[in-house]
């Protein structure tokens, strides 16, 4: 994900991520200012005067249709489309236990590294940390699953 920049401003990245928050289900544009917003981790925070031209154009293109309650959704020409126009590789999540713990180790050292310029925002959250701890001490001990033998 880095290779490809991770808070591209330029129109061709902005469209990537627009199609991709939209594979998840329908936003409105500030839906979509928001979830890129909370993808970037706050690096990038696109304008509206970016996001509601490009929609128009996706609307034109007939990528995305626009439903009565105002959110876009992609258009079955959009599902269809090439790989690189759904987003880039690993965003939709990881593929395999090995991509699962390293997304989980880059979470802590984040949280690691917001613990030291603001612990409090941290703290905020230290019970679900605790939970998370558990459970995945949890699944670290529960050793090959009986029904799969140990291969």
């Amino acid at each position: 994900m880095w290779a490809h920049g991770w808070g591209s401003r330029h129109r061709r990245g902005l469209r990537v991520w627009v199609l991709h928050c939209l594979e998840q289900g329908p936003m409105t544009g500030a839906e979509l200012i928001a979830q890129i917003d909370r993808m970037t981790m706050g690096w990038w925070r696109p304008s509206p005067g970016s996001i509601y031209p490009l929609l128009e154009e996706f609307e034109q293109e007939k990528l995305v249709r626009k439903n009565a309650d105002g959110k876009y959704e992609l258009t079955e020409a959009a599902r269809g489309g090439p790989d690189w126009m759904r987003g880039f590789p690993g965003m939709s999540g990881p593929r395999n236990p090995e991509d699962a713990v390293r997304e989980l180790e880059a979470y802590a050292t984040y949280l690691e590294d917001l613990a030291r310029s603001d612990r409090d925002r941290v703290h905020a959250v230290d019970a679900r940390l605790l939970a998370v701890v558990r459970r995945l001490e949890t699944l670290a001990r529960s050793g090959p699953s009986p029904a799969r033998g140990t291969s």
